[in-house]
């Protein structure tokens, strides 16, 4: 508990200094107030994954969008979790958790570091979540099931979280398989080990895959190993549940080939016999 102490007595200044540091991530191409902004003097992204067959999807606040109540339920649990390990009021638990988050990656690797939590209970508790806001995307569904090649979810959730929520999307179907947090040793993304044990498993070679994502971060390693990376973004005016240390909101940056509010209509351009016309 004294060591816990002083983790929340530092959290806030880490949490500034760690977010000082990403914001020094600066982007090329940006982002602002959750809106994809045009590309300028670039090929259609239809032309720019004419090579790609392997297709990398993030789960939480990808597949399904931000403003979905499924990623707040989380978050409560990990909260709840913290305050009865350590029998801290809820507010000292949030504090807590976002330290180990932004220190760790996830909140559940810090407490296997710093405290030697084994992950089975954590990972049960958290994801232990009502999914019924979750309909099935048809539109989404259709879009992956027409691409060529394979489809893959890469998480730093569990495997059953992975599938029980793409199930209630209906698109479970349509990925050949789930990458969760134990298949990468429980070590996160933006670790370059979480990529590398990637591409090892599944034999995946970077420049022929393309990496979907909502946390800019998390696309830096999969630019810099050769994928084409899409970042995605909330609708405008869409409510957005994540931190705002989370969002990018009128940085540049080198490492994001595409952004795109509607990941649907993204992809359903890519079919064969779609235009090239998609509003990205």
């Amino acid at each position: 508990m004294k060591e816990t102490n002083l983790f929340l007595k530092n959290s806030s200044n880490m949490a500034r200094s760690l977010a000082g540091k990403a914001a020094q991530a600066a982007p090329k191409q940006a982002v602002a107030n959750g809106e994809a902004l045009p590309l300028a003097d670039t090929l259609s992204h239809v032309d720019a994954l004419s090579h790609v067959n392997a297709w990398v999807f993030d789960l939480d606040n990808t597949l399904y969008p931000a403003d979905c109540d499924l990623w707040p339920k989380i978050d409560q649990r990990i909260t709840l979790y913290l305050s009865h390990l350590f029998g801290l009021d809820g507010m000292s638990s949030r504090a807590l958790q976002k330290y180990y988050y932004q220190r760790y990656g996830t909140t559940l690797h810090g407490l296997m570091e710093e405290h030697g939590i084994g992950p089975k209970e954590f990972l049960d508790f958290t994801h232990d979540i009502d999914r019924s806001s979750l309909l099935p995307d048809l539109a989404l569904a259709s879009a992956i099931t027409g691409l060529p090649g394979r489809k893959l979810i890469l998480t730093n959730g569990s495997r059953e979280h992975a599938s029980r929520t793409a199930g209630a999307l209906g698109l479970e179907a349509m990925f050949e398989d789930i990458f969760d947090i134990a298949d990468a040793d429980f070590v996160p993304k933006p670790a370059a080990a979480n990529y590398v044990r990637f591409f090892e498993r599944h034999a995946v070679d970077p420049a022929r895959a393309v990496m979907f994502e909502d946390l800019a971060k998390n696309l830096i390693i999969p630019h810099e190993r050769g994928m084409t990376t899409v970042l995605v973004v909330p609708k405008p005016g869409q409510m957005d549940h994540r931190e705002a240390f989370e969002i990018a909101r009128g940085e540049a940056t080198s490492y994001i080939d595409f952004v795109t509010s509607d990941l649907a209509r993204f992809l359903k351009a890519l079919a064969s016999d779609a235009p090239d016309t998609a509003d990205v």
